[in-house]
């Protein structure tokens, strides 16, 4: 049995996703632009857990935006495949910006396919323009070992 490899860090929030037939493309493998929606998938559940939702995102008016992708893709995942789909905070300034990793592994084998981080900034929800990280960000935001 191949032996499965070891998350990037000690222990990650991750969400299982099956790859479905909308998620292939002409090469028939998971399409590029599909993980996008694999990673928004995961940031938001893990947010949910860090006890923030939707509502609380509207009483504060503040939001995370994407403002830089970095990816690498490893090797293709096909139909029926089942994944994990990792992330955790790795950097938050506490001010405007953070930084959260992603990674993704073949359920079955543990062999990792995906790795990629993400750059949010915060925005004033009914305005779009930038604003200060309010302190819920801060708290709930937190890197991963920090605390």
């Amino acid at each position: 049995m191949p032996q499965r490899d070891r998350w990037d860090i000690d222990v990650p929030f991750f969400v299982e996703i099956t790859v479905e037939a909308a998620d292939i493309d002409r090469l028939n493998h998971v399409n590029n632009s599909v993980y996008m929606r694999y990673m928004e998938h995961a940031a938001w559940q893990h947010t949910l857990a860090l006890g923030l939702d939707w509502q609380r995102y509207t009483e504060l008016d503040a939001a995370c935006v994407v403002r830089r992708h970095e990816v690498d893709y490893l090797a293709a995942a096909v139909l029926g495949d089942r994944l994990q789909v990792a992330t955790w905070i790795a950097e938050n300034d506490g001010r405007l910006a953070m930084w959260r990793c992603f990674q993704i592994r073949h359920a079955d084998t543990g062999r990792t396919i995906f790795r990629g981080r993400t750059q949010y900034v915060t925005v004033t929800l009914s305005t779009g323009r930038p604003r200060r990280m309010p302190e819920a960000f801060v708290a709930a935001y937190r890197p991963a070992g920090d605390g």
